[in-house]
């Protein structure tokens, strides 16, 4: 059984690799850029065969080198803000912004009102690392009233990350509704919606927008909130408290220099680093307090966040932080996933942590000024050592927004929190962890051959830096250390003893001299002897966690393998891979029971959390549930089904490594370091859980007390490219980590036959681990190592080639194939022997398990080094002395081993490794080589008979057609270019062109050659296709290459007899005319035997006017089914058309998420299948909807290529590529920028004896080969017409966010540029044009469309453009030139455009494929080869004259032209096809996308009609005059300053949606008591209307500034508002009604009838659209918001609705108010309004007897005083005079 290796990103994530955000669980997202290549596109490399009787000595390796994270990748934010609704607060000026980070966009500010319609789209660029991407918030505010002078209010926001979003189906919410909260008040509950659509695309994704549906589906705000799936509609609000208590282990900040200096001045030695913690979490930022110069920072303080729950930001972002005066730096990083704290079940848990510690990774420990890894200690990246651990806790509360005792801000808190006690966290244990290096080979040469030693570390423990205060904090956490033992060992070395007759540890390797491998590497010289490392620490006892996440993880990784044994089969067409999956799942079910069974135990474990209980739950649950749906599945698996039951076990695996995925750590991580002269060159992290030992073996790490073979790496961003591809050493280290207590079988793992080799310390002292192993046994071994060939390789040369050589290595040995020049797919058939291998340990064991061999492909250059292309693994079939050479296991097979290059896939090797023991007779007993003898290579040995493949001659024929878009080649153009085929050795060369610009196509047609290649079709080598250009003085350059990879699909298989036997049969289709989308009739469709004469009768339910009558049943609503023909237009067929694509998107959605739920109910429950079978049989009926008939054209979401396989029906395009290959992540992406050129043509192989029986049937032209019937490849002159019908989502390109876009085609030399239609700030044009180029082919075959945008100034910008093949369009047998109409019609909006006539397009295609037919023949009838169609037989002219005619006939012939035999495929139906526009800089983001087909007509058949007319509708003008004639029950606002009534003046003010500046209002009914108000006042609204979109046409300059007004498309409603009117302050608001004119509540009868339910509640009232009705009456309700942001009614309304179309506007004009003509009478309003003028004395007695009493009474006293104090002040001088003079 062999197990294959390949690997995606997910094992890297949890795998050897150790996961750099520590939090994101990124295989729950298969990775960012798709996780890896897909599994169905490369043949798996079988690298690890182990066998099935492992010893399991060894690990896996891991093939992938690179990191993948912190590396920037290139991001576009694309957010469209449509409108907002029920906006809370009066009268509002809203505009929304869109902040992501720092980025802030606005839209345009909306006038007085609460639901603003926007339709504004903004586009944000970014190249960042994809975590720091997915942790941007992004923000929508909505923001009242603000201007250049003022800020505004806000009125909410919505906030997200970027992640959420980027992690949704197709990457992005579409029209959804984001709910608006103020984050100053939290009790205030929902300000509002914003509906937006906001979309995410990273570099190479293709994002699927959905077509514009129509909007009454989203009015359902409350189904379409913008959350992702599973978050509640209501979310409440929440606090996270985040405690954090203290922290240890940070790294010495300063170095000895500064530490003197600081001393000089300071006098004392102090820590010098002055911690706190920052935290980040949805946008908002804590922090607690600093300590001042502690390295053991104790905060005790807790961060209060208030935050809605669920939140839509996943992360929280901790950052311990030295504070400075300059700039404060991180010292670690570590992010909370809240995912993985949580849990959203039914049985589900609120985020919860901790008590616990987290450990955070980043730069080395050694202080420089200038740390060159600082961004690893951002979080950037993977750590690369540990920095510190930080002891948090977590907890959330749901806060109830009613209690009046909460603070309603959203402001961040920081408090204090009582101490923690030491035993929280768990108990202290002494760990021990014993290491052996086994061996140190690839040490590459640029380190330099100073002498090396490697060092490992976990936590502070070994660290060298760091080696003082492992007692010390041993000391205070042991609890019994005391000072002098630490003194001791401050002073003491390395190696000396501990109180326990221990040592402590030995965490460094001696130094050693390395030695030459070859030329690239070094080795050490172990030899026999092993150098070892051990290290005690203390740990919090935490083992329970880690043992949980390591049963799971070997759960997964068991599932994992047997998955790609699985998938390995299927793609080497081996027997049953069912049962092999069968076999997985029975693991799989196994597995699961038994995490049940141990998973429970320790429970009483001290420093167990709360997390820790409900993630255990949790794990329970989801792992017995995975066990039953795998024991379920088991049973389901079937040839048929294998995978999809593949895919479904795949997402077992994906929750399985979630739940791996510990948030709670305990014991840090592993580093080792090479270090070379005192430098620190290189390491590899290894994850502590990995190593950790168990008395269970399925509690036991993965890699614990195994020879792991581990690939050094270059820290940080170093890493990045090819310079982190080189390996910088390759160890094979043996590990083991567990309790001190634990270690008596520490060794046993070891490869046997050792002896220790202790530190001399005296006797009695049987403890103390080894520090060096000496080998007594060693076994002697011949390595032979079959290099057959390899395909794919990465071009590293200019010219698009490489000259390859592999480099093999195996223990300290290295040996190279040879150089073979200028290729991709070398075929090196070479046997490389490797003698007198010294391998350690015992025979048995190596039997079983032995090291990996690793391959490196080089490419070889004249100058300089050779270029490293990619690297393999793999592990030789191992055969001791004893053994038999012969079958099954030797000789051994050849097999294709993936080869990576970083993380990229860098092609494939095809190769056998095998290890034979050389025995006491030495190699005497080996089997001899015996390669076949005919080839005489010298010194190099060709693969032996035994395992080369085994051949068989083929032909192959070469079909050659021509070149196309060749680019220059060193700066020459091409001139006449040669194409030679090559395969295995053999090939042919094309006739030379002799001028390609002149005529780039091919003089000869068909050439063959014959060739030897291997019977087994997977090991057929590529075919490489290269273009030559031949220059003067016989030079030839080579311009480009291709190689075809996979020959599969070329290979001609025989015609099976037996399928021809329909043709004896006469098979009759009867197809009405009619083609309704009408699915009833399935059911009709009789399935009958193909020997006796099938009818199959199609019919529809129209023939006889039944279905009319039934219509009528339906009430009011015929008016708009019957159509007037007069009225249609090519739009309206296109609407109709892009309807019923959304009608069949969303069906398909449907039918898809039915599978699904079918899927899920079969795992549950076995037995309900039958059930949800049936369920699904019932056909989607469309035909309940009736709409009017119209003929329909076919609208493509996509390309029209992308449907029918690129055209490449007979004539295949090869891109030939040159220079080197991108060393970008996305190889694929910059192999655009390679290609120079295409080749034209085709191939074709067969076995040769087959091509003797090939039947000489009539008119086989032998010349041609397999390719018969092929057309010239002369020049042909056409007429290319180009229909641009409108382009969507365009990216902004000027600064305002719009764009004044153009078209512009460009088809050979002719260019057209519309420059002068451009159209004014729009990113979502309607063009409708077409446009008329001649071109000749093959010279013009690719056609561009683009889309520039105009500038007033300055050159155009390209916005995007898309190229169209035309030629492969023009020559496929699909018909792609004109397209196939549904109908044929002579007059009307369906003309038929197409020169030629059904008939005639029939007859042609009749006589190319040499069939029988068309027969036409009476009463409807039609035959073609053995088929009979019927259809009818007359036509109506413009007159309505009937006329004959076969047209009807052989349209339906054509329209299902796939069901002939022989011949028959897919006409191309008329259609419409949408392509993405794309721009040169931006590769793989889509600029937008254009809606356009392209219609060709040959210039020697008849010529074309004019072109049909698309121009876009006209607007129609439209009046609506609203009259109102009263109000009633209006809320009274003023209190009469005399009488004391409350009353209202009022006036009710109106306007259509988008013309808010020609708002109108009434005059003002004043001193309205009652509420009532009489108004007969006329508003009159000419609007501008497109019946088909059901919008209004504004056109209106944006600015003062603007150049030319801009048409903006906005929903038709009506708004009315009710007033009350003040004299001298604003006018107050008191509440208003909007109208949607298409669908509104038809008006009460009565005032009384009138309810708030009109708008609260519309589902249920009747709806009328003015369009229909043209007049409506009623009363209609006002309403406003109160404090507690419910609707109440606050007034009713009656009025008249009058819509009039432009012409009979001006033929019977009104005057607006109750002006003539037409003028409306006075209203008969009471004369209470003027009667206490008539009356003050009333007045005034009301208000001082009755209003102000009180306040008269004051007054009067009041005055009285004064006059009192006023006369004593006038008299008192007089009065002291005469008193002074005795007067």
């Amino acid at each position: 059984m062999k197990r294959s290796k390949h690997r995606g990103h997910k094992e890297d994530r949890n795998g050897d690799e150790p996961a750099i955000l520590e939090t994101e669980d990124l295989d729950g997202q298969g990775m960012f850029m798709g996780g890896g290549p897909d599994p169905d596109t490369i043949s798996l490399a079988s690298v690890t065969a182990v066998t099935t009787n492992v010893s399991n000595k060894r690990s896996k390796p891991d093939i992938k080198m690179e990191p993948s994270a912190g590396r920037p990748v290139d991001y576009q934010v694309s957010v469209t803000v449509i409108e907002a609704r029920q906006l809370v607060g009066l009268n509002m000026d809203p505009v929304v912004c869109v902040e992501i980070g720092e980025d802030k966009k606005y839209t345009s500010m909306k006038e007085s009102t609460n639901c603003p319609y926007y339709n504004e789209y903004f586009v944000f660029d970014f190249h960042v690392p994809p975590d720091v991407m997915f942790d941007k918030i992004l923000k929508l505010s909505v923001i009242h009233s603000k201007n250049l002078l003022r800020s505004g209010t806000l009125v909410g926001t919505f906030k997200l990350d970027v992640g959420t979003i980027y992690f949704q189906q197709e990457h992005q919410f579409y029209h959804k509704w984001a709910v608006l909260s103020d984050p100053d008040d939290i009790t205030a509950g929902c300000k509002g919606y914003v509906k937006c659509d906001i979309a995410v695309v990273a570099k190479g994704d293709n994002i699927k927008t959905p077509h514009k549906a129509n909007e009454s589906d989203e009015d359902d705000i409350e189904g379409n909130l913008l959350l992702p799936e599973g978050v509640p509609a209501e979310r409440q609000w929440a606090r996270y408290y985040l405690k954090i208590y203290r922290a240890e282990g940070l790294p010495r900040m300063n170095t000895s220099i500064m530490a003197n200096v600081k001393k000089a001045f300071i006098g004392e030695n102090k820590d010098l680093v002055d911690p706190y913690v920052q935290v980040q979490f949805a946008g908002q930022k804590g922090k607690t307090s600093v300590q001042k110069s502690c390295y053991e920072p104790i905060w005790n303080e807790q961060i209060v966040f208030t935050e809605m729950f669920p939140p839509l930001c996943k992360r929280m972002k901790l950052q311990l932080r030295d504070s400075d005066k300059v700039n404060d730096v991180a010292i670690g990083t570590h992010f909370i996933d809240l995912r993985k704290i949580a849990n959203d079940g039914d049985k589900g848990f609120l985020p919860t942590l901790g008590p616990a510690w987290v450990n955070m990774y980043g730069s080395t420990r050694t202080y420089t000024l200038m740390d060159e890894y600082q961004e690893l200690n951002e979080g950037l990246g993977e750590g690369v050592s540990f920095r510190a651990r930080l002891l948090i806790s977590l907890g959330m509360e749901i806060l109830d927004t009613a209690s009046p005792d909460i603070t309603s801000s959203t402001e961040v808190q920081v408090e204090g929190v009582p101490n923690i006690s030491e035993t929280a966290t768990g108990k202290m244990e002494e760990f021990f962890l014993f290491g052996s290096f086994l061996e140190a080979t690839m040490i590459d040469r640029k380190i330099g051959d100073k002498p090396i030693s490697f060092e490992v570390a976990i936590g502070n423990y070994g660290n060298e830096v760091d080696g003082v205060v492992k007692p010390k904090t041993k000391g205070r956490k042991g609890g019994d250390g005391d000072e002098e033992e630490s003194e001791l060992i401050q002073n003491s070395s390395e190696e000396e003893m501990d109180d326990d007759d221990d040592l402590t540890s030995v965490a460094v390797t001696p130094p050693m001299k390395p030695v030459i491998t070859d030329r690239n590497y070094f080795h050490l010289p172990y030899f026999e002897r092993k150098p070892c490392i051990y290290i005690k620490s203390w740990w919090q006892d935490q083992k329970r966690r880690l043992y949980n996440a390591n049963i799971i993880d070997n759960i997964a990784h068991k599932l994992e393998d047997g998955l790609n044994d699985v998938q390995e089969i299927i793609k080497t067409e081996k027997a049953y891979p069912e049962r092999r999956l069968r076999g997985v799942l029975e693991e799989l079910s196994h597995g699961c029971s038994q995490f049940l069974s141990l998973a429970n135990k320790d429970q009483n474990q001290s420093g167990r959390t709360k997390l820790d209980r409900e993630r255990l739950k949790l794990c329970m649950a989801e792992v017995e549930s995975i066990g039953q749906q795998a024991k379920t599945m088991r049973t389901q698996v079937k040839k048929s089904t294998v995978r999809d039951k593949i895919k479904l076990a795949q997402n077992f695996l994906l929750k399985l490594r979630f739940l791996a995925d510990e948030p709670q750590h305990s014991v840090p991580d592993v580093f080792i370091w090479m270090i070379s002269n005192g430098k620190r060159i290189a390491y590899a992290r290894v994850p502590s859980k990995d190593i950790l030992f168990s008395n269970l073996e399925e509690e036991t790490g993965k890699d614990c007390g195994k020879v792991k073979t581990i690939f050094l790496r270059i820290p940080g961003k170093k890493g990045f490219g090819p310079a982190g591809w080189t390996v910088q050493a390759k160890i094979e280290i043996y590990l083991w980590l567990g309790l001190s207590r634990q270690r008596k079988d520490y060794l046993s793992g070891l490869p046997n036959g050792f002896e220790e080799n202790k530190l001399s310390k005296g006797p009695g002292l049987p403890s103390s681990p080894p520090i060096s192993l000496t080998y007594m046994m060693k076994q002697i071994f011949q390595l032979r190592v079959h290099m057959y060939q390899a395909r794919s390789l990465f071009a590293a040369d200019s010219t698009g080639l490489s000259d390859p050589f592999a480099r093999v290595f195996f223990s300290t040995q290295s040996q190279v194939t040879e150089v073979l020049a200028e290729t991709l797919c070398p075929t090196w058939d070479q046997l490389l022997v490797f003698e007198n291998v010294e391998l350690f340990g015992t025979a048995s064991e190596l039997r079983d398990d032995p090291p990996i061999i690793v391959l490196e492909i080089y490419d070889q250059d004249t100058v300089g080094k050779a270029d490293f292309m990619g690297r393999t693994f793999a592990k030789p079939v191992v055969k001791m002395a004893d053994e038999h050479y012969g079958p099954p296991r030797f000789p051994p097979q050849l097999e294709y081993y993936q080869i990576y290059r970083g993380n990229c896939t860098a092609g494939e090797m095809l190769a056998a490794f095998e290890l034979l023991q050389i025995g006491p007779n030495g190699k005497a007993d080996l089997p001899p080589i015996d390669g076949p003898t005919d080839m005489d290579r010298g010194p190099i040995l060709p693969v032996p008979l035994g395992i080369r493949p085994v051949l068989s001659k083929y032909r192959i024929e070469v079909l050659f057609w021509g070149l196309r878009d060749l680019k220059r080649v060193n700066l020459a153009q091409v001139d006449r270019p040669r194409v030679d085929i090559e395969c295995a050795g053999k090939g042919v060369q094309s006739a030379l062109i002799q001028n390609y610009k002149k005529n780039p196509n091919f003089s000869t047609l068909v050439k063959w050659f014959e060739v030897d290649l291997p019977e087994n079709e997977l090991l057929h080598p590529p075919l490489n296709i290269r273009v030559v250009d031949c220059r003067a003085f016989g030079r030839y350059t080579l311009v480009g290459s291709h190689a075809v990879t996979s020959l599969r699909k070329f290979i001609h298989r025989a015609s099976d007899k037996q399928a021809n036997n329909w043709s004896t049969t006469e098979e009759i289709v009867v197809v009405s005319l009619e083609q309704e989308p009408n699915f009833k009739k399935m059911d009709t469709v009789v399935k009958l035997d193909s020997c006796s004469d099938a009818v199959v009768k199609v019919e529809d339910d129209d023939k006889d006017g039944k279905g009319k009558k039934k219509k009528r049943k339906k009430g009011d609503e015929i008016e708009e089914e019957e159509l007037d023909e007069s009225m249609l237009d090519w739009w309206s067929k296109y609407f109709a058309s892009i309807e019923t694509l959304t009608e069949a998107l969303k069906a398909q959605e449907a039918a898809l998420s039915d599978s699904e739920d079918k899927d899920d109910m079969d795992l549950a429950d076995g037995t309900k299948r039958g059930k949800g079978k049936k369920e699904k049989k019932k056909p989607v009926d469309f035909s309940e909807k009736r709409k009017p008939k119209l003929d329909e054209l076919k609208v493509y979401p996509k390309e029209l290529e992308s449907e029918y396989d690129n055209f490449e029906d007979w004539l295949h395009t090869f891109n030939l590529f040159r220079g080197k290959g991108g060393d970008d992540e996305e190889q694929n992406m910059a192999d655009e920028d390679r290609i120079i050129g295409k080749f034209k043509g085709s191939l074709c192989m067969y076995k040769v004896s087959m091509s003797d029986d090939m039947s000489r049937d009539m008119g086989f032209d032998s010349n041609m080969g397999m390719f018969q019937n092929i057309p010239h490849n002369d020049p042909i002159n056409i007429l290319v017409r180009v229909y641009v019908i409108r382009a969507t989502d365009l990216h902004p390109a000027d600064i305002n966010g719009k764009a004044d876009p153009y078209i512009a085609i460009k088809l050979g030399k002719s260019e057209i540029k519309d420059k002068e239609n451009y159209i004014s700030k729009q990113l979502n044009p309607l063009f409708g044009k077409s446009f008329d180029i001649e071109a000749t082919f093959p010279m013009d075959s690719t056609l561009t469309v683009s889309i520039f945008d105009w500038d007033l100034v300055g050159t155009d910008d390209l916005i995007g453009e898309t190229k169209i093949d035309l030629e492969n369009r023009f020559y496929s047998k699909h018909r792609a030139t004109c397209g196939v109409a549904s109908n044929y019609a002579i007059h009307g909006y369906n003309v038929w455009r197409d020169p030629m006539k059904p008939t005639q397009i029939l007859a042609k295609l009749c006589k190319d494929g040499k069939l029988d037919g068309p027969h036409y023949g009476p009463g409807g009838r039609v035959k073609v080869a053995n088929r009979v169609f019927m259809a009818a037989t007359e036509i109506e002219d413009e007159n309505g004259l009937k006329k004959q005619t076969d047209e009807h006939l052989a349209l339906t012939v054509l329209r299902h032209w796939e069901e002939i035999p022989r011949v028959g495929c897919k006409l191309i139906p008329e259609h419409v096809e949408t392509r993405p526009l794309l721009h040169p800089d931006k590769q793989g983001i889509e600029q937008g996308r254009i809606e356009m087909w392209v219609d060709m007509f040959p210039k020697d058949m008849t010529a074309p009609g004019p072109a049909l007319d698309i121009a876009p509708r006209k607007p129609k003008k439209f009046e609506l005059r609203v009259i109102v004639w009263n109000t009633d029950e209006v809320v009274l606002e003023d209190d009469d300053i005399f009488t004391g009534e409350k009353s209202s003046d009022i006036f009710v003010r109106g306007w259509l949606k988008g013309q808010q500046e020609d708002k109108q209002d009434t005059d003002v009914h004043y001193h309205s008591i009652t509420g009532e108000g009489n108004f007969n006042w006329r508003f009159v609204y000419p609007f501008d209307y497109l019946m088909a979109e059901e919008k209004i046409v504004i056109s209106k300059k944006e600015s003062m500034f603007a150049w030319d007004e801009t048409e903006y498309k906005i929903p038709a409603r009506l708004n009315l508002q009710v007033w009350d009117a003040d004299h001298f302050s604003a006018d107050d608001f008191l509440g208003a009604i909007e109208l949607d004119l298409n669908r509104f509540p038809r008006g009460a009868k009565t005032a009384k009838q009138c309810s708030i339910d009109m708008v609260t509640n519309e589902a249920e009232m009747p709806m009328v659209s003015i369009f229909k009705q043209k007049r409506i009456k009623g009363w209609w309700p006002f309403v406003a918001r109160d404090e507690n942001d419910e609707f109440e009614l606050t007034g009713k309304v009656e009025a008249e609705l009058h819509l009039l179309t432009g012409e009979e506007a001006e033929k019977f004009p009104v005057g607006e108010g109750r002006n003539e003509p037409e003028p409306l009478e006075k209203p008969n309003r009471p004369d209470i309004a003027m009667l206490w003028f008539l009356i003050p004395f009333k007045a005034a007695k009301h208000l001082i007897c009755d209003q102000y009493r009180w306040l008269t009474i004051k007054i009067v006293l009041v005055l009285l005083l004064l006059a009192i104090l006023g006369l004593f002040i006038y008299n008192m001088p007089g009065y002291m005079v005469k008193k002074m003079l005795g007067a």
